[in-house]
């Protein structure tokens, strides 16, 4: 599993709101496997970052995981990217 994480050592402790991406799963950098997305946030942002998530076309089996998450081993890509706070289209 390839797995990058943009966020810093201070943000390691944030919760991810994470999801199996049906798009990019199976190809590309995932090929053979899963492409997981998660979006870490403080606390206090987590109920506009998970229905964001929750809102896009290409999400599926959306989760909430401790900062302490590892994806699977196997093939697959998982990215951990920093919520930055502003919902998108």
């Amino acid at each position: 599993m390839i797995f990058q994480d943009d966020r810093t050592p201070e943000q390691r402790g944030w919760l991810i709101c994470l999801m199996t991406d049906r798009f990019m799963s199976g190809w590309g950098e995932a090929e053979g496997g899963p492409s997981y997305a998660g979006w870490a946030c403080s606390g206090g942002e987590l109920s506009r970052c998970e229905s964001w998530v929750r809102s896009r076309s290409d999400a599926k089996r959306v989760r909430v995981v401790l900062g302490s998450y590892r994806p699977p081993a196997g093939p697959g890509h998982c990215h951990i990217y920093v919520w930055d706070g502003k919902d998108r289209a």
